[in-house]
């Protein structure tokens, strides 16, 4: 079988050489490049089926012959890997009850859905912000991100079915008794991409693009962008998810506004994340829960840094199949070109220094039914179609605001991830994490203050608390975090 394999090699790359024309046109290099990607691939069964050495050779053989062309040389880096492992990884002591089987026909499979999947995500960009002048140099963008100027027709979410054709809709009504503040905290400028001042031109949509790096670190490719279904449950042993939130619930809401208090705060591990945002729930937390959700999060998981970043989620089936972060998905429609779902905040709060809050407000248009997302003073930035959902496609029940940690437990006490600044409600000012100007909007379109009805409520009031009131300047707020880990909390 090794000869018949390592013979049929020889035999596929003389016939392809001479089919080849003579003179190296792009269409010659073009052959060249597929030829050698179906050799690649040739080999990769033959590993499959004999994971011999003498293939590795011709393999390696095959590869330094092949024109570099990006898609084979991707390809060509995988299977560089599989020869190492087979070579020697696999070579390495194991205990003796320890079977070790290495299938590079199941990895194969997962490297080219991961190519699937960013070919589906990373749209064609009309204009790439990618780097800012620094001087005379030229220096990577602040966060880390490439930021892709898609056109607006062509942005995920009209993948989804019932979407295709569409085209972004005009800007809704806004609720009475918003106005827009002139000392508003938050603008599209507090978005670390757009610190060179670059803009995506109008028509397009700016777009953080999906690595692979990122798709790797998820629990699987097809979770990617995904929160966990324990999510929905509320208390940690189970779930590990920990919440310090303030809630109303009984009454029919059309959405919800706040300032929300950015901080930075520190995660343990990178399946961990910690988050502040405002939730619009409807529908039980079994398996038939619509949310939709805004704020900023620190997820080394998602992004790969520890950034708190704007974020928005959605689900219907309380987190099982649908729904995702920003536009990890077919889903929000975005219509801003200058603010970037899931790109860093600057600046951050300091304790006892500067602090920073951005305002979030959702709400659903009386006259399409869609749900709008504002950010910061009176920046539109889409809308979740209301065919999306089921119970929120009328009104919803519940109404959040708050954090949330994850919980893992990695070694063995519980986690050091800090919710909000790190620091309990009892601070204060400048100190603890803080909501303010909490208001929903009511059946008229209308916002107004929470009533009387206003709860708050921690999961573990040790690791992460909450402490509310209501005053002339902030009306309904709350003070809530801590630090996880503590002497009160192991």
């Amino acid at each position: 079988l090794v000869g018949s394999c390592v013979a049929g090699a020889q035999i596929r790359r003389g016939r392809q050489q001479h089919q080849l024309p003579s003179n190296r046109s792009a269409s010659a290099h073009h052959q060249s490049r597929e030829a050698g990607a179906a050799n690649v691939f040739f080999f990769l069964a033959c590993f499959q089926e004999q994971q011999s050495r003498e293939a590795s050779a011709i393999l390696l053989q095959e590869i330094s012959s092949a024109d570099q062309d990006s898609t084979l040389m991707a390809v060509s880096r995988l299977v560089l890997l599989l020869v190492a492992l087979l070579a020697g990884g696999c070579a390495r002591a194991a205990p003796a009850n320890e079977t070790t089987t290495f299938r590079p026909g199941a990895e194969l499979r997962r490297y080219r859905r991961v190519q699937a999947l960013l070919r589906r995500l990373n749209k064609p960009a009309l204009l790439t912000i990618q780097a800012r002048a620094c001087g005379s140099a030229l220096c990577l963008s602040p966060d880390g991100d490439i930021i892709d100027c898609v056109a607006a027709h062509l942005q995920p979410a009209f993948d989804h079915p019932r979407l295709q054709g569409h085209r972004p809709l005009d800007p809704p009504v806004r609720p009475k008794g918003h106005h827009r503040r002139p000392n508003a905290t938050a603008d599209a400028s507090v978005q670390l991409w757009a610190a060179s001042g670059e803009a995506c031109p109008d028509g397009s949509v700016p777009i953080r693009r999906t690595t692979e790096a990122d798709v790797l670190r998820a629990s699987s490719v097809r979770r990617f962008g995904r929160a966990s279904p324990s999510r929905v449950r509320r208390d940690s042993v189970a779930g590990g998810h920990e919440h310090a939130v303030g809630y109303v619930a009984g009454d029919e809401y059309y959405g919800a506004k706040a300032s929300i208090n950015v901080w930075a705060p520190q995660v343990s591990t990178p399946s961990e994340f910690s988050l502040s945002q405002i939730w619009v729930i409807a529908g039980s937390f079994g398996n038939d829960l619509n949310t939709i959700e805004a704020g900023w999060q620190v997820s080394p998981q998602l992004y790969g840094d520890n950034s708190p970043r704007f974020f928005t989620y959605w689900t219907t089936d309380a987190y099982q199949t649908t729904g995702c972060y920003n536009l990890l998905c077919s889903g929000f429609i975005q219509t801003n070109s200058r603010i970037a779902m899931g790109a860093a905040i600057s600046p951050t709060s300091a304790y006892s220094g500067g602090q920073f809050d951005i305002s979030l407000l959702v709400w659903k248009d009386p006259n399409h039914g869609n749900w709008w997302l504002e950010f910061g003073n009176g920046e539109l930035v889409g809308y979740w179609p209301s065919m999306l959902f089921s119970h929120l496609a009328s009104h919803a029940s519940m109404v959040q605001f708050g954090g949330e940690v994850v919980n893992t437990r990695a070694s063995g006490s519980h986690t050091a991830t800090q919710m909000g600044s790190g620091h309990f409600a009892g601070e204060g000012f400048g100190k603890a994490s803080y909501f303010r100007n909490l208001e929903v909007v009511d059946w008229d379109n209308s916002l107004v203050p929470l009533a009387a009805g206003f709860h708050v409520t921690a999961d573990h009031p040790n690791c992460y608390d909450i402490q509310g009131g209501v005053n002339a300047v902030w009306g309904n707020y709350f003070y809530y975090g801590g630090p996880g880990r503590n002497v009160r909390c192991t």
